[in-house]
């Protein structure tokens, strides 16, 4: 299957810093009001990938929406018309933040033997003992495996130089997860990774692959 991606510049000031889950809460409830067959029953189909925004923190749980920051969308190839028309200057209510998407492009994800994702998810057993990285690292490459995408996978450092263990809101709950490096892929695998994603919540914008030359304004 081919994918492509969608990327929309915004209009907005602000946003909650963990907004993956409000993100696609707004998304699904404006397919349901105004396009439901973008809906799979009654949400959005498993092909379909959101990416989390990024923007200036404010340290306090707030980012600032500037010049780099996009909303991007991947999705099959065939469908990528119909999510281009219907979400063009579309305002989305995140938690009392609106946001305007404009000026969409429509591109192919971009090949590159390494890709990196700042959040990566996977239910884990064991998340408070000093095994839950080996753990961790053993369901990335079994899902790997699954998607028959060979690679290596490598749990990022933060910028203090401890692993990135991260966290997303959902509801009322946090789910833990890692920042993650695959390396080795061809430029298949590049591309079936950035189209499918890895692990779970990839409609929050967990899983979602990225060159790692876009670190300037992926995070």
């Amino acid at each position: 299957m081919n994918f492509l991606e969608i990327q929309f510049s915004l209009r907005g000031q602000t946003l909650p810093a963990d907004h993956g889950f409000s993100l696609y809460s707004a998304i699904k409830n404006l397919c349901y009001k105004q396009q439901p067959t973008l809906l799979n029953d009654n949400n959005l189909s498993s092909d379909v990938l959101l990416s989390s925004i990024s923007g200036v923190s404010n340290k306090s749980g707030m980012i600032y929406l500037n010049k780099y920051s996009r909303f991007r969308l991947r999705c099959p190839a065939e469908d990528a018309t119909q999510w281009y028309r219907f979400l063009q200057n579309q305002v989305l209510d995140i938690r009392g933040h609106l946001i305007r998407l404009v000026q969409p492009r429509l591109t192919l994800p971009e090949i590159s033997s390494l890709l990196k994702a700042r959040l990566v998810i996977f239910h884990l057993q064991q998340w408070n003992t000093q095994e839950a990285p080996l753990y961790f690292l053993e369901s990335c490459q079994k899902a790997l495996d699954q998607e028959n995408i060979h690679g290596k996978a490598f749990i990022n450092s933060n910028s203090q130089g401890d692993l990135a263990l991260r966290s997303i809101r959902i509801k009322d709950k946090n789910v833990l997860g890692y920042g993650v490096f695959i390396e080795g892929l061809s430029n298949e695998d590049s591309l079936k990774l950035q189209g499918h994603g890895l692990g779970g919540r990839k409609h929050f914008g967990c899983g979602w692959f990225y060159p790692v030359k876009e670190d300037n304004y992926a995070e």
